[in-house]
């Protein structure tokens, strides 16, 4: 009797154990309804689309290949609590997988390296630089822009976005700006890594943001506030803020968060904007002697252009509900060429993508590639992975 009390008991607490982990299971499915595979693409999970109120210990685990993927946990306000969990899952064409989120140690993460990477530059005036396996981008704060309006040698006044032509997949900013600045080399020179030499002045760069009003074409100056908001093996992102700035009379007042994710040639730029409802985002034509070409309903405009020994693509991509048209403004005025993507401001907000592809790196080989690899960025981006919660 004692023993089938005893059996009774276990048989009970069997299911009350199995009920709460049940509970604490946090299953997801990524659907692909693309005819293509799906990978490189981030997945976010926010602490409250997950229901979860601590993720300092989560992971990911494939359900399918019954392992843990590697994942990211973002802080995205900087109050110390992490947000979001971030991975990059790979979906087979015209299908699903399933992932849960389960608690990890540390003997049990993925050690990657962290490929995405930015950092404030106070050594070299006052940069703001990020970069992945692919690319890298650097903007100007304002140090750069006080030394150019006080006449002192080596500044920079432009809100322009800096390309550094980079072909290897590790990181390069920590070592390019130290050769630099201690004067045993310059990222000015290629010792086969890569180079600076893509030329921003006053232009656009490569998305540096515009407001047209009639004609005419205003900018912003430099940035004057910044955040790192993450670093890690899947995003890099940071906050910058500008100073309040003139269009024709219209006050505009701007920020953004700029991010870039593993193995994408484009950073993404969401952009926080008050005083108008359309903006143009820009890539400088340089000696004008590229080719600018676009595609409206794929939502992107593009300028391949030869470069030093090389060739070199730049592109400014959105989806379809934000981009409206694209323009090639030729001036003579240095600096001041460039090929304009019109983008749609929506409740004080705007998201594009910005980027390049230097022939030199390996990853494209011609205009006919990077204009392929656009076509297929915006039709992910038109067509997300959509993520079910399951309950």
């Amino acid at each position: 009797m004692k023993m089938r009390k005893h059996l009774i008991f276990t048989s009970v607490l069997l299911v009350v154990m199995s009920c709460s982990q049940k509970k604490k299971t946090t299953t997801i499915v990524v659907k692909n309804a693309l005819d293509i595979e799906r990978s490189n693409e981030t997945v976010e999970l926010t602490k409250s689309f997950l229901k979860i109120e601590d993720l300092s210990q989560a992971g990911v685990f494939n359900k399918d290949a019954q392992q843990i993927v590697l994942s990211q946990l973002v802080d995205q306000d900087g109050d110390g609590v992490d947000d979001m969990i971030l991975f990059q899952p790979k979906v087979k064409a015209n299908s699903e997988a399933s992932f849960e989120i389960i608690k990890i140690s540390e003997e049990n993460k993925i050690n990657a390296p962290e490929l995405c990477y930015s950092r404030f530059v106070p050594e070299r005036t006052d940069d703001y630089t990020w970069e992945n396996n692919k690319v890298a981008f650097r903007v100007y704060g304002p140090t750069a822009q006080k030394m150019i309006e006080e006449q002192v040698p080596g500044g920079t006044l432009s809100s322009g976005v800096d390309a550094w032509l980079k072909k290897v997949e590790y990181p390069i900013i920590n070592k390019w700006y130290e050769k630099t600045t201690n004067g045993t080399g310059s990222y000015h020179n290629d010792t086969g890594e890569g180079l600076d030499n893509f030329h921003v002045g006053v232009s656009r760069g490569v998305g540096g943001l515009a407001v047209k009003i009639d004609t005419s074409y205003y900018v912003s100056k430099n940035y004057t506030k910044w955040r790192s908001i993450t670093n890690g093996p899947i995003r890099t992102s940071f906050y910058l803020e500008y100073e309040n700035w003139d269009a024709a009379g219209n006050q505009i007042k701007e920020s953004k968060v700029i991010s870039l994710d593993l193995g994408s040639n484009l950073s993404k730029f969401t952009t926080h904007i008050e005083g108008v409802n359309t903006v143009s985002a820009g890539l400088t034509l340089h000696e004008k002697d590229g080719e600018v070409t676009g595609n409206p309903e794929n939502g992107w405009v593009s300028y391949w252009q030869p470069h030093a020994n090389s060739e070199l693509g730049t592109a400014i991509l959105a989806n379809k509900h934000t981009f409206q048209s694209y323009e090639t403004y030729s001036t003579d005025k240095k600096d001041l060429s460039n090929a304009y993507a019109h983008l749609n401001v929506v409740n004080q907000q705007v998201v594009y993508y910005a980027g390049f592809a230097w022939k030199e790196s390996g990853q494209f080989n011609n205009k006919q590639d990077w204009e392929t690899y656009l076509n297929s960025f915006s039709k992910r981006i038109n067509n997300p992975l959509k993520i079910e919660l399951l309950k």
